[in-house]
């Protein structure tokens, strides 16, 4: 009998047993220079799940105005917050800090791989999914860090994870992970959280409950993005045991003339402080990670509105990020999910 032996170039085949866990966050510039701002805004900004104009038409506006000027501004506004000692962006630190923690989890178990990419930016998905694949992985979990489903989010990362798998000669296995704005474990993460906080800082006036928006359009349309958040709020609302008069739930980060999901958590802290609340919080449950738009949107631009309108106190509250709870209930979530695939 002839025995054919496996050449030297022989390709790598996949590994039955093996897996990887793919954790995706929306991304970051590489630097806060004009042109790494550009890099980054015009891929975030022409993706389609994020603005849906007419094509032409949104190309000649993004290329001209927009990518003319924005990258400055940008750029000035992470530099407030960016830190070369820790990844740069407070995003890229926080979900390498998360990833690390949660290798630790799996420590283990030798045919568990946890990596993280970014939605834009760097490190890609492609890039990372090759890494996977390279090293053997039969199979992946995606764990998109949103915690409520948007279409300019978590519909973008399975387009461009699938779009990766249609260029695959050999296809691994893909299951995503489902939203996890319901989770108990995330609503005590988040109330837990709070209450920490809080504690020995005094009273405060309202709770403002911050969400990232979307143009009420994509909300007309079907996406749940909404419900999902406002579902998030009245369960967190339920775990506190707070009164509704001191909750409230706003919406921000609102881009071009369009009418946006609302109330606006701008105008809405405008209107607190002129009405006389003195003393709020804020907190935005739908970042995993603290970013660009919490730490200056929120703890730089909206403390300075609530102070210009006759505020006096303003705590921001940071977000989960890689804290004890917040690595506890990822952990629960990508158990839950390897089911079937890998028994613990």
């Amino acid at each position: 009998m002839t025995i054919i032996k496996k050449p030297n170039n022989h390709p790598v085949f996949p590994d039955k047993n093996k897996i990887g866990v793919l954790l995706v966050n929306l991304g970051t510039p590489d630097g806060t220079d004009y042109w790494s701002m550009r890099k980054y805004l015009k891929q975030f900004l022409m993706d389609k799940r994020v603005v849906d104009l007419f094509r032409p038409l949104w190309w000649l506006i993004l290329n001209g105005p927009i990518l003319t000027f924005r990258p400055s501004k940008s750029g000035k506004a992470y530099k407030k917050i960016w830190d070369e000692k820790n990844h740069g962006s407070p995003l890229r630190g926080f979900t390498v800090k998360q990833t690390t923690k949660l290798q630790h989890f799996f420590k283990n178990n030798p045919n568990i791989f946890i990596d993280y990419a970014m939605r834009y930016g760097n490190p890609s998905i492609d890039k990372i999914l090759n890494k996977m694949t390279k090293n053997g992985c039969s199979k992946i979990l995606l764990v998109p860090l949103y915690p409520q489903y948007a279409a300019s989010t978590t519909a973008t990362v399975k387009d461009e994870v699938f779009k990766w798998l249609l260029k695959q000669r050999w296809q691994p296995d893909i299951r995503t992970v489902a939203p996890w704005f319901d989770n108990k474990n995330y609503i005590k993460a988040l109330a837990f959280t709070i209450s920490k906080f809080l504690k020995n800082r005094g009273k405060i006036d309202k709770l403002v409950v911050s969400f990232h928006g979307i143009p009420k359009r994509y909300f007309m349309a079907g996406d749940p993005y909404h419900c999902h958040c406002i579902k998030t709020a009245r369960l967190l609302k339920e775990e506190l045991k707070w009164p509704e008069n001191k909750f409230l739930v706003t919406f921000q980060s609102r881009f071009g003339p369009e009418p946006w999901l609302q109330p606006y958590t701008d105008e809405t802290i405008i209107e607190l402080a002129k009405k006389g609340s003195r003393n709020i919080a804020v907190i935005a449950p739908g970042f995993i990670s603290d970013c660009l738009e919490t730490l200056e949107e929120l703890n730089v631009e909206a403390r300075e509105l609530f102070f210009e309108n006759g505020g006096q106190t303003f705590q921001y509250i940071p977000c989960l990020n890689d804290n004890e709870f917040s690595i506890k209930f990822l952990n629960e979530i990508i158990r839950q999910n390897l089911l079937g695939w890998n028994e613990f």
